[in-house]
């Protein structure tokens, strides 16, 4: 399908597809998780079907997510390697809150924020998916001793609290952007969208590495 000379493909399907399955599997992985987590969150368990099914169908929920994160690890690693103008923008956080990005280090195709997330995303999942496969009953937890699977619980809490945060942050930044959800739901931006958050990444294109 052509984009109209206006626009810039930012996304393909493949890419978007890959974005929105490991999106939904979190959705559901971080809402079972907390009605298993504390009993003011159980009521939440009713989205799927009941406490019963949330507990056996939360684990397999995880391995989708896990296994659909892969694909989408694998399509954006290059691009998000940490550079020194990454941990400049970080320094001036003050003037991204601003919008001051005028006197920010020109961005390429993600910025400092995006890469640090992806990177808490490598980190994270796998984690949670170890950590949970330790204390997964009845299948694997009977193999483990009960300190193993104690310290696996910790662990796995600590880590969904931070992938739940960060992502609570990237949905927020991804509003805040205007033309940024856009960008994951059609596939494209417009110039100006380019030029103003991802001027390296515009003149990269330009270039002919579209």
């Amino acid at each position: 399908m052509s984009v109209p000379s206006s626009l810039i493909r930012r996304y393909t399907t493949a890419e978007r597809l890959n974005h929105w399955v490991v999106a939904v599997a979190f959705i559901l992985a971080a809402l079972g998780g907390l009605a298993l987590f504390h009993p003011y969150f159980f009521w939440l368990a009713n989205l799927f079907g009941s406490g019963t099914w949330n507990r056996i169908l939360h684990p397999f929920i995880g391995v989708i997510m896990f296994l659909s994160f892969l694909g989408l690890m694998a399509r954006f690693w290059a691009y998000n390697r940490i550079t020194d103008a990454d941990r400049q923008w970080v320094r001036q956080i003050g003037d991204v809150i601003r919008n001051r990005e005028e006197r920010l280090p020109e961005v390429g195709r993600y910025n400092a924020g995006q890469k640090y997330l992806f990177w808490a995303m490598v980190v994270t999942i796998p984690l949670l998916l170890i950590s949970g496969v330790i204390f997964w009953q009845p299948w694997f937890a009977p193999y483990f001793p009960v300190v193993l699977i104690r310290m696996a619980v910790v662990v796995h809490a600590i880590g969904a609290f931070v992938l739940i945060a960060g992502i609570i942050v990237h949905i927020y930044a991804a509003i805040w952007t205007k033309g940024s959800i856009g960008a994951m739901t059609r596939g494209t931006v417009t110039r100006a969208w380019a030029k103003k958050h991802h001027p390296a990444w515009l003149r990269q294109i330009k270039g002919g590495n579209e």
